[in-house]
């Protein structure tokens, strides 16, 4: 038997709701493997025999984690083993009838069942088993061949009940399927590989990566993200989401990489940077990695391991990951096709969900752990300085480098633990003419968003969480003429402000404090209310409020009654109808009436999904005139005049023409500035269809950076040029020759210029 004074050190773990095992198997003589070492088998029947657990991990260099179905058939195996000896199955009572038998047979069997009940069933049960049946088989052999007389049942008796108690537990089920199809018994190795499969990761990752058979499969997409790990997309014959499989550059390190990353790890671990350093993380990356890389190469000097200098830097990177870094997730936050990513509660017992931009809903097969969720916590509280606890069970914060606002919330709000909804912002806004490109819009209804951008008019932007609202609060931001100055507020940097501060915009930012997460009075940041009187005092701007939350909107309200200095004034709001915002804002903000008539424009966005399918389409649904002459009721009194609206059959915005005649909007805009009504329209389709045009030449030329708003702008600075230019020399403008002569700038110019950096 083994010596079990030299058994390996173990700790149960509550992970996620599980007991989680985790055997030490670094300094063992084994091979930490179920599969293929019995002395591994021992270790950990033996422990199991000792604590309860949902899961196993064999801890090495790598680790083997052994799922909930598979450490359920090894603790049936502990189990029997302690009620074999519970019940001193091999006790002289159960080994024959002395009044029959000669006694001196005796010893034999409780040999035989004490190998398999007591010597072996740890270290190799189903072998164990097999003993068994052979003994019991020579019994019925050895009692069919003596004398009626001689006879006794007590010993077989006791075989058959010990075959029983093997046979009730699944282990032994499945092998004895599988022993009734082969011609012979087989090295049992081989048999625990069949079922004993482990999830195989690197030690110095906390997350488990879960992987499916791929031949099942249907794959959608794959590709690679910053910092080397594979995408690939499948579709899951009997799941209505699709699989997001993330592999990483870590699983394929040759043996002497994982031993120099773990050993690193393990020695930059004295290494603990203090508040002000981790607080300014994403700035000291590079500085922890020069540190890691000195590491590595003496590590590496010293275990005579030859490394080129760029496989050094690999490592730092790995090294840093999971030390400084975000892990796992930061392959997540990489992939810019990401919009959402759900960590829920409890960690360490569910699979992390994404939201993909392209494929929707999706099921990853990353499992985070607690021990990675409260190392997370605890950079986002240094990065922050805001508290996190049971008092201050909220945690809203915008990730540093990686264009992320993240909710995190704990008990008690959260009862079964610390949870985390993470937004991946778009690293360049959306345009207009993308927006055509995807069908959230059509040509028409961008040329009319931006006419009203361009007419200075009062908009809000509403939808549901996901439909987009922000994303369009974007676009519309860049059809603002770059000769105007734009303040943007907002509580979570959603807005792509300092994007257009670099292609050319006069943009000033507003950060005020999150409506979640700090108590009235706590924080040093601005109320928004009071954001927004300061905003009015900073000179003549258009005014963009990236959510109109609570008591704000009076002060918005107010901002566009007086038209903000004559400027466009924008804002988003959560609803599903221009109705559904007067509803919020008359009656749940307390604006007045009166107050809520200086929005000009209600723009609202929604996901559809076309006939029931399980796919989520975002579209504008509806481009709603707030009309002036109604008193207490907009929908009763015909105040909400709809001049675009969505047909789901046709899976188009439409003009309701009837309805301009009854517009407020345009004859003020035709009074204001001049043009006709008819002119009004050349314009507003002029302007959609040279977003359209793009569209078109994108597709025609493959350059998708040509919907980018470094370039969109410039399309639409130079059609205001030629624009002006015709009202310089004749007074007016002809619309059919000025795009005529805009499409053909872009076609001999504009192109040119996106090739040379696609």
């Amino acid at each position: 038997m083994k010596d079990e004074s030299k058994l390996s050190s173990y700790v149960v773990k509550e992970e996620g709701g599980k007991k989680v095992l985790i055997i030490d198997a670094r300094n063992s003589a084994y091979l930490p493997s179920i599969s293929d070492d019995r002395n591994a088998r021992y270790e950990v029947l033996k422990a199991l025999t000792e604590a309860d657990a949902e899961l196993i991990v064999l801890a090495e260099v790598y680790e083997r984690v052994y799922n909930e179905p598979q450490t359920k058939m090894l603790s049936e195996i502990a189990g029997i083993y302690t009620k074999f000896a519970i019940e001193n199955i091999w006790s002289y009572a159960h080994l024959g009838d002395s009044k029959v038998e000669e006694e001196k047979d005796f010893g034999r069997r409780h040999n035989a069942i004490v190998k398999s009940t007591h010597d072996e069933i740890l270290f190799d049960p189903i072998n164990a088993y097999i003993l068994l049946l052979n003994e019991a088989q020579n019994e019925k052999e050895r009692i069919d061949s003596v004398a009626p007389t001689e006879r006794s049942t007590v010993y077989l008796k006791t075989l058959v009940y010990i075959k029983s108690v093997f046979e009730s537990t699944e282990l032994i089920r499945k092998a004895k399927v599988l022993l009734s199809k082969l011609e012979k018994i087989p090295e049992t190795n081989s048999l625990y590989r069949s079922f004993f499969e482990a999830e195989v990761k690197p030690s110095f990752i906390g997350s488990r990566l879960v992987f499916e058979d791929n031949e099942k499969l249907e794959l959608l997409d794959e590709y690679a993200v910053k910092g080397g790990a594979t995408i690939q997309i499948f579709k899951h014959p009997s799941k209505p989401e699709n699989l997001y499989f993330v592999n990483l550059p870590e699983y394929s390190l040759s043996p002497e990489k994982y031993f120099l990353v773990s050993k690193t790890k393990e020695t930059v671990a004295t290494f603990a940077p203090g508040q002000a350093n981790i607080s300014t993380l994403s700035k000291n990356r590079r500085y922890f990695e020069r540190i890691y890389q000195a590491t590595i190469r003496d590590i590496a000097k010293q275990e005579k391991i030859p490394l080129s200098n760029d496989e050094i830097i690999e490592l730092s990177e790995i090294v840093a990951r999971y030390t400084v870094g975000y892990g796992v997730l930061e392959m997540l936050l990489s992939d810019r096709k990401i919009t959402d990513i759900y960590i829920d509660a409890p960690i360490g017992n569910k699979i992390i969900y994404l939201v993909h931009s392209e494929f929707g809903q999706c099921q990853t097969n990353i499992i985070y752990t607690q021990a990675e969720a409260e190392s997370f916590v605890s950079k986002l509280r240094a990065m922050s300085g805001r508290p996190f606890d049971e008092a201050h069970p909220v945690l809203d914060y915008d990730l540093p480098g990686y264009d992320t606002r993240i909710a995190a919330i704990n008990p008690p709000l959260s009862p079964d633990g610390m949870a985390f909804a993470f937004r991946l912002h778009k690293t360049t806004p959306w345009t207009l003419s993308q927006f055509i490109d995807v069908k959230y819009l059509n040509p028409l209804s961008a040329g009319l968003l931006s006419f009203f951008v361009d007419n200075r008019t009062t908009m809000i932007v509403t939808g549901s969480r996901g439909s987009g609202k922000t994303s369009l609060m974007g676009a519309l931001m860049l059809e603002i003429l770059q000769n105007n100055r734009i303040i943007a507020q907002e509580d979570t940097l959603e807005l792509p402000v300092e994007y257009m501060k670099d292609i050319g915009f006069n943009i000033q930012r507003l950060k005020t404090s999150s409506p979640i997460g700090m108590k009235e009075g706590e924080g040093t940041e601005v109320s928004p209310q009071e954001a927004l009187r300061i905003a009015l005092r900073l000179g003549d701007s258009a005014l963009v409020i990236g959510e109109v939350r609570s008591k704000e909107a009076k002060v918005l309200y107010e901002a566009m009654r007086v038209g903000a200095a004559g400027n466009v004034v924008m804002g988003t709001i959560h609803g599903d109808s221009a109705y559904s915002v007067w509803d919020r804002v008359v009656n749940d903000l307390e604006v007045p009436n009166t107050s809520f008539k200086a929005t000009d424009v209600v723009v609202v966005a929604r996901p559809i999904r076309f006939k029931g399918s399980i796919e989520n389409h975002r579209r504008v649904t509806q481009i709603t005139e707030i009309k002036k002459h109604w008193l207490t009721d907009p929908y009763a009194e015909g105040g909400l005049l709809d001049i675009m609206d969505y047909n789901a059959k046709d899976d188009n915005l439409d003009l309701l023409e009837d309805n301009l005649k009854e517009s407020d909007i345009f004859s003020k805009v035709s009074n204001l500035s001049g043009l006709r009504m008819d002119d009004i329209w050349k314009s507003i389709r002029m302007n959609g269809e040279s977003k359209s045009y793009l569209v078109d030449l994108k597709n025609e030329f493959n350059v998708p950076n040509l919907l980018e708003a470094k370039y969109t702008v410039v399309a639409n600075n130079k059609m205001l040029i030629l624009k002006e230019q015709q009202l310089e020399e004749f007074g007016s403008v002809d619309y059919t020759e000025l795009l005529g002569e805009w499409k053909n700038w872009v076609r001999n110019s504009l192109i040119k210029r996106v090739k040379k950096t696609k």
